[in-house]
């Protein structure tokens, strides 16, 4: 059994991500990880606030990796943005000495105090690097032979220095599409930006951010997508229909987390894996595969 610290992050505990905590906890019995969510935990002021109150937003995060430290174990958080900001502030620390001691102030008054010793990761790294792909193929009672995945990473998980992948080509979400027996397809946007952050502020733009990913996604034969952020899935899930009146498009592209996929693979129960909170519905693509 493999132990973490988990970061679940505002939108897939309780937010319109759900499916991505459930799932992911579901996975992770199936691969002996256990996924120990860090108490009393907060946002990590990864939202438009950041640009407001920068400190402040350093300081959320700080205070996640000041309890996380406690543990003595790696951080794991399934969601893309959280793992660019406690990431980016465990570099921020390091390198602006004036903003740390604001930081340590402000944790001061809390009880608090951070030494930097947390290592943040995101799941897909854990589970493709920890784990391993010959594990996760020994785990698969499902035939998803024939399925045809469009691989999106989006364009936050490959941003920190360092990463665990390729920031312009990453290739690990693909690989384990694979160990799970379906077929990966070209996709050059895989980590092209979706829109998720401007989709309220600058709807237009992000909607064409949208159509192209999918056409992309459907032009190289896709039949689903899967990503690892919640709030593409979000956003490329729940606004195809509006895509789909703004283009005179007829966009109907199941978008799953990668989680979900590797547990059908792994023969979970639908509520398991939240399914049926999809706004496309997964359903039909999948009732090939026996």
């Amino acid at each position: 059994m493999k132990y973490y610290t988990y970061f679940p992050g505002c939108s897939s505990s309780e937010g319109g991500s759900k499916a991505y905590g459930l799932s992911a906890q579901a996975v992770s019995r199936v691969l002996d990880m256990k996924l120990i969510e860090l108490d009393d935990w907060n946002c990590c002021g990864s939202t438009p606030y950041s640009s407001v109150d920068e400190l402040s937003s350093f300081c959320l995060s700080a205070r996640n990796l000041s309890l996380a430290e406690k543990h003595g174990l790696d951080l794991v958080t399934p969601c893309s943005s959280c793992y660019v900001m406690l990431n980016r502030t465990n570099s921020i620390l390091k390198d602006y000495p004036r903003v740390k001691a604001n930081v340590d102030e402000a944790l001061a008054a809390g009880g608090l105090e951070y030494h930097r010793t947390v290592k943040t990761r995101h799941l897909l790294d854990v589970i493709v690097n920890d784990i391993g792909y010959d594990a996760i193929r020994a785990k698969v009672k499902r035939n998803l032979e024939g399925l045809k995945v469009a691989c999106y990473y989006g364009c936050q998980i490959v941003r920190p220095r360092l990463g665990f992948d390729h920031p312009e080509y990453p290739e690990s979400l693909d690989r384990l599409v694979a160990s799970l027996g379906a077929e990966p397809v070209p996709f050059p946007l895989k980590s092209r930006c979706c829109g998720g952050s401007i989709i309220i502020s600058e709807e237009a733009v992000a909607l064409d951010l949208i159509r192209m990913l999918l056409n992309s996604a459907l032009s190289n034969g896709a039949e689903c997508l899967v990503t690892v952020c919640p709030l593409c899935q979000t956003n490329l899930d729940a606004y195809q229909s509006r895509v789909n009146r703004k283009f005179k498009t007829s966009f109907n592209l199941p978008v799953l987390f990668f989680t979900q996929l590797m547990g059908i693979a792994f023969g979970l129960d639908d509520k398991h894996l939240g399914l049926e909170m999809s706004i496309v519905p997964v359903k039909g693509v999948l009732a090939k595969s026996p």
